[in-house]
């Protein structure tokens, strides 16, 4: 471990620190569970190597200050941070999770997407998988998902290592033609941003954290389309049903649901393996494209 990233931790304590354990590294960044002299845990997160051009560990601990500012306390609180450390609240789990639809889970959901604004996009550019979501407000969602979301990251795939031609050209067209085929003006709800099975913590099946965050406000149903693509146990055949008593789901959403599937299926490819064209590939078969 890099004895320069430790004095930088322990610089940040005005109590000893009793042990430091290695959880994650991702995207050259170190996440630590830290024990201090009073028996209390901590997450603390650092760049390995700090990218220049865009600072996600600044962008999330910015990003969890405004979740617990619009009283969301199911995301950990900022104890400090600067450009180089965040240290966040420890949320104790044992990842016992459900193995049905989960009221609380829905509820706890719905807390969040009933906040609402006026636009798509948020005040600052936000994470997600340490990349930068950019985030400038727009009154239309099919431009807002389309460039900023969609469109950005099949850029960055062509750019680096692109897919085979005939699923390019799908993209493409699928783009070109999206006013036809999502909805332009939803209702703008806060969404988590990233919330897959590992940013969703239990105790003993009860919900009790969500980490991770990469908000913005967009279209509710493209957050229940995640949930659904990476279908947990606890994201049964009953969830929209259950969803849908608090946040009406719109009646045309299975004919785009894979569209908002797309996006985080082409994240996978870029961030971590192309074996998930093959998840690219179905979905484009599904959307009809």
């Amino acid at each position: 471990m890099n004895n320069h990233i430790i004095e930088s931790i322990k610089n940040f304590f005005n109590k000893k620190i009793i042990e430091i354990k290695l959880l994650t590294n991702s995207f050259d960044i170190n996440c630590f569970k830290i024990k201090t002299e009073d028996k209390k845990n901590y997450i603390v997160k650092c760049y390995e190597k700090k990218n220049k051009k865009f600072n996600a560990i600044k962008a999330e601990a910015e990003n969890l200050i405004y979740l617990n500012k619009e009283g969301l306390t199911i995301f950990p609180k900022v104890i400090d941070y600067n450009d180089e450390i965040l240290i966040i609240e420890y949320i104790k789990h044992n990842n016992i999770k459900p193995e049905k639809n989960n009221l609380s889970f829905v509820k706890i959901i719905k807390n969040i997407h009933l906040k609402k604004f006026n636009k798509f996009g948020f005040y600052f550019n936000t994470q997600i998988g340490g990349m930068k979501q950019i985030n400038n407000f727009e009154d239309n969602w099919v431009t807002f998902f389309g460039e900023k979301r969609l469109n950005d990251i099949f850029e960055l795939i062509c750019q680096t290592y692109p897919m085979p031609k005939r699923i390019n050209k799908s993209i493409e067209l699928l783009i070109k033609n999206l006013a036809k085929r999502i909805p332009s003006k939803p209702q703008s709800s806060l969404l988590h941003g990233d919330l897959w099975d590992g940013n969703i913590l239990f105790n003993n099946k009860k919900l009790i954290g969500l980490i991770d965050p990469g908000s913005f406000y967009g279209h509710n149903e493209m957050e229940i389309a995640y949930l659904r693509w990476f279908n947990p146990k606890y994201i049964d055949d009953n969830f929209i049903k259950v969803y849908n008593e608090y946040l009406p789901i719109d009646n045309d959403y299975f004919t785009y649901e894979s569209i908002y599937q797309l996006y985080y299926s082409l994240m996978n490819v870029y961030l971590w393996d192309r074996s998930y064209i093959k998840d690219v590939e179905t979905l484009l078969e599904k959307i009809k494209v």
